[in-house]
C-alpha cells in the first residue's frame, strides 16, 4: 500500500485536534498556584507543610478503585495522580548551587510499561508545564531528599495518618509516608488535637475545688467527641477518686501537652477549610456546572420515571445524564430510594425492582471537574401526588423556601436548620403526628446544611456565613412504618434538597432548573421523555 505524504501543517492540526480531545476546562494552575501563596502567607515562620496525594485502593484481587485525588492535595497542586507529594516552605530555601525555591512537588515516575496498561502518566517536565511548578522530582527522590524536617518549627500534614495504604511495588505513597515518618520522628500517640487541648487546658488551669464543672463539661462534650472517651489522662481524671490521683492525672496532662514533636496534624485541615469555604469565581463556574447537570438528570428522571421502573434503573438515568456532559464521577454514592427505602437517609442498595405507587426519594449529585454537586428530589413514581404524600411534601417544600431565606451572610451556620425545624414542627403539629410543637421526635433526624465544593460534604469553619459559600439546604420528613401516628402516613418519606450560594444580595438557588414546588414536579412528569422509545431486549425468555 502507498502511504500518503501530508504536508507538515496538516499534521501538525492533526496532532493538536487529537489532544484537544480531552476535557480543558479544569481549574487553571494560576489557580493552584494562588490557593499555595495563600497558604503559604498564612503559615508561621520557619515552618513547612507536607500534603500528600491519596492512593490506590483494592476493588478486588488485580483490581483497583477508580482513583480519585485528595480534594486537599487537588486545591494546592492539580496533580490528578496517585503517588504524589508536595512540600511547602514558608520562606525561600536555597539549593547547592545558590538557587532559591519555596515549594516541590514530587510526582510518579514515568514508565513505559506502567502507562501501556494504565494510562499516560505527567511525570517530572507534564508536572512543570501542565502544573506549573518550578521544581518537580520523581516520587523516588522524596525518600532520598536531604530536606531536614527537624531544622523547622513544625511541621503540617493534613491530619493524622489513617495507615490504610497499600505496599505496592515500585514507590508509592506507602513508602513515602514511611519515608517522612522516618524523618519526623513521627509518632501517633505524640499528637494532641485542638479538642482534647482545650479540656487538657481546663484540667491543668482548673482549681481542684472546681472539678466536678470540668467533668460536667466533659461528659457532655465526650458523646461528640469520642476522643475524649479514649483518652486515659480525662477517663482518668474522670474517674479519680481522691485527692492524689487527681493531682496526678493533672501532672501528666501537664506533661503531654508539650510532646517532643515537630508534627502538627491541626493548623493545615483546619486554615484550607476556612480557605476552601469561600469559593472563588473559577470555582463557582465549575460547581454550578456541575449542580445544573444534575438538576436535569433530575428533570430526565422526572420524564421518564414510570411505577414499572427499578429503583436501580432510575439511577442509571441520572448518571447517563452525568456522563453526557462529561462528569467524571458521582459526588457520593446514588442514593435513590421508593416507599418506606426513603427513610434510609444513606440507602444506597437502590434495589427494589419496582417502585410502583411509592414516592421516591432521589439524592444524586454528579463531579464536574472535582466539584460536586448535591440535589435531592422526591416524586411520585406514577406521577400523581396522593393526599397523604403532598401534605408532607409542602411541609418540607415550606421547611425548605424558611430555610432558603435564612441562609444570608452574617447568620450563623445554624440559622436555616433553625428555620426548617420550626416549619416541620408545625406542619407535623397540625397534621396531627405529633402532640406539640415541641415535642421532641426522629422524623427529621440530620441537619439541613452543609457546606459544598470539592467534597460534597466540604470542609467550612461553620462560623456565621460569609458571601461566596455555597451549603445545601436540605430538610425532610422520613417516617418509616411502625412509627407512632396514623398509618396513612407510614412509609411516606420526603427530602428536597439544593445547593444555594450565599451572596451580599441575598441567597441563590444554583440548582432552582429542577422543579420543586409539586404541582410543578406533576406537570414535568406529564411530558414525553426520550427514554420512552428506549425499549431493550428481555434477556429472560
Amino acid at each position: 500500500m502507498k502511504l500518503i505524504k501530508f504536508p507538515l501543517f496538516l499534521l501538525l492540526l492533526i496532532s493538536v485536534v487529537g489532544f484537544s480531545q480531552t476535557p480543558t476546562d479544569f481549574l487553571t494552575k494560576e489557580f493552584h498556584k494562588e490557593r499555595r501563596d495563600i497558604l503559604r502567607l498564612k503559615m508561621p515562620k520557619n515552618t513547612v507543610a507536607v500534603v500528600f496525594s491519596n492512593s490506590l485502593k483494592n476493588r478486588a484481587n488485580d483490581v483497583d478503585y477508580v482513583f480519585h485525588q485528595d480534594p486537599n492535595f487537588y486545591y494546592l497542586t492539580g496533580y490528578r495522580e496517585p503517588n504524589g507529594v508536595l512540600v511547602m516552605f514558608s520562606e525561600n530555601q536555597v539549593d547547592a548551587n545558590g538557587d532559591t525555591y519555596n515549594e516541590i512537588l514530587y510526582v510518579q515516575k514515568r514508565d513505559a510499561r506502567a502507562e501501556q496498561w494504565n494510562g499516560k502518566r505527567l511525570g517530572v517536565e507534564g508536572a512543570k508545564s501542565k502544573l506549573g511548578f518550578k521544581i518537580t522530582m520523581n516520587s523516588d527522590e522524596f525518600e532520598k531528599s536531604s530536606i531536614d524536617f527537624k531544622k523547622f518549627n513544625k511541621v503540617f500534614i493534613d491530619g493524622k495518618f489513617k495507615d490504610d495504604y497499600r505496599n505496592l511495588r515500585g514507590i508509592d505513597i506507602f513508602d513515602l509516608v514511611e519515608s517522612f515518618k522516618q524523618k519526623t520522628n513521627y509518632k501517633p500517640d505524640n499528637y494532641i488535637s485542638q479538642v482534647k487541648m482545650y479540656f487538657y487546658s481546663q484540667i491543668k488551669d482548673t482549681p481542684l475545688e472546681n472539678r466536678a464543672n470540668v467533668v460536667a463539661v466533659i461528659k457532655q462534650y465526650q458523646n461528640q467527641y469520642t476522643e475524649l472517651q479514649k483518652d486515659k489522662f480525662i477517663q482518668g481524671y474522670i474517674k479519680a477518686k481522691d485527692e492524689n490521683l487527681v493531682k496526678e492525672m493533672r501532672q501528666k496532662i501537664t506533661l503531654a501537652m508539650n510532646p517532643k514533636t515537630i508534627v502538627d496534624v491541626d493548623f493545615l485541615g483546619a486554615t484550607l477549610a476556612d480557605m476552601r469555604e469561600i469559593k472563588t469565581p473559577a470555582e463557582l463556574k465549575l460547581l454550578t456546572k456541575a449542580i445544573r447537570i444534575s438538576a436535569v438528570g433530575q428533570i430526565e428522571v422526572m420524564k421518564a420515571m414510570k411505577p414499572h421502573m427499578s429503583e436501580t434503573e432510575l439511577q442509571g438515568i441520572h448518571e447517563f445524564v452525568y456522563k453526557k456532559y462529561g462528569a467524571e464521577y458521582e459526588g457520593y454514592p446514588s442514593i435513590v430510594g421508593a416507599g418506606n427505602n426513603g427513610c434510609i437517609l444513606h440507602y444506597i442498595e437502590n434495589n427494589k425492582t419496582k417502585v410502583g405507587n411509592d414516592l421516591v426519594l432521589m439524592d444524586l449529585g454528579a463531579e464536574y471537574r472535582g466539584y460536586t454537586a448535591d440535589v435531592t428530589r422526591t416524586i411520585p413514581a406514577n406521577g400523581k401526588f396522593t393526599k397523604e404524600q403532598k401534605a408532607i411534601y409542602n411541609i418540607v417544600y415550606n421547611a425548605q423556601e424558611a430555610g432558603i431565606k435564612a441562609s444570608v451572610v452574617g447568620a450563623s451556620f445554624g440559622a436555616p436548620n433553625a428555620a426548617c425545624k420550626q416549619e416541620i414542627n408545625k406542619g407535623l403539629f397540625a397534621l396531627g403526628i405529633i402532640k406539640s410543637l415541641d415535642e421532641k421526635h426522629n422524623y427529621l433526624p440530620h441537619g439541613v446544611s452543609h457546606y459544598l465544593g470539592l467534597d460534597v460534604h466540604d470542609p467550612g469553619t461553620y462560623r456565621a456565613f460569609r458571601a461566596n459559600t455555597v451549603i445545601t439546604v436540605e430538610p425532610g420528613i422520613y417516617i418509616p412504618e411502625g412509627s407512632p401516628c396514623d398509618k396513612k402516613w407510614w412509609g411516606i418519606a420526603v427530602r428536597i434538597e439544593d445547593d444555594i450560594l450565599i451572596t451580599e444580595n441575598g441567597p441563590v438557588n444554583l440548582s432552582a432548573e429542577a422543579p420543586r414546588k409539586s404541582d410543578e414536579i406533576e406537570k414535568m412528569m406529564a411530558k414525553k421523555s426520550v427514554l420512552d422509545e428506549f425499549v431493550l431486549p428481555n434477556l429472560d425468555k
